[in-house]
């Protein structure tokens, strides 16, 4: 097995997603902080790595992926033991490939994203449709979760690891109702009962939400 070595900083929700990944996948790594805040990501050295200068970058032996959703399917594919976190059954992988692309188009775009962006720029008063589209995030995940224990079905995969990383980010900013939401929140609580859970996810969820709370925003009535 070649070196591996993953780039970036727990505040970042696809960077916890691929940490969460390789804590299942019991693979060693190196790991080195870029942080975007402090304009790491457009160093030089970096964009020569990922000219996109997104965090994560995962490095193997030599090589480099960017992309968590890119990152996280080939490590299983390379490393992992059995194909229980990202089925080769096709229409079980549909699945998951659809809460993933559920989670990079509608849940990071559509709501961390658009969200955190001017925030940080100094637009404090957010718009009420960013409120709405989390509320709408929420809906859709409940639905998701009729009838299963997790997000693609009733085991584990990196489906989950990519929501549970983005969920508890958007947690920020909208909590999640536990009357209303009863299959997300218990969800939660299965995401962080794994062993591996807080060093990969809770560590840095907490750390982003520390930043934020720090700064006076709002949402617009």
């Amino acid at each position: 097995m070649g070196k591996l070595v993953l780039y970036g900083f727990d505040d970042s929700p696809p960077f916890r997603a691929v940490k969460l990944t390789l804590a299942a996948l019991e693979v060693p790594y190196e790991l080195v902080e870029v942080n975007t805040r402090n304009k790491e990501h457009f160093t030089p050295e970096y964009l020569k790595k990922n000219p996109q200068h997104t965090v994560p970058t995962l490095e193997d032996d030599g090589h480099y992926i960017w992309d968590s959703h890119a990152i996280i399917t080939y490590l299983v594919s390379k490393y992992g033991k059995n194909d229980s976190l990202y089925p080769k059954d096709l229409l079980q992988r549909a699945v998951v490939d659809q809460r993933l692309h559920f989670e990079s188009g509608v849940v990071f775009a559509s709501g961390i994203r658009s969200l955190v962006r001017p925030v940080v720029a100094g637009n404090l008063v957010i718009p009420r449709e960013r409120y709405d589209a989390i509320i709408e995030v929420y809906d859709f995940l409940e639905g998701f979760l009729s009838g299963q224990d997790y997000v693609a079905g009733n085991q584990l995969t990196i489906a989950d690891f990519s929501l549970i990383s983005s969920i508890t980010t958007l947690e920020v900013f909208v909590k999640v109702n536990p009357v209303k939401y009863s299959k997300i929140t218990a969800w939660i609580k299965r995401l962080e009962a794994l062993p591996y859970y807080e060093e990969a996810n809770g560590i840095g969820a907490r750390k982003f939400a520390a930043f934020f709370q720090k700064i006076n925003y709002t949402f617009a009535t």
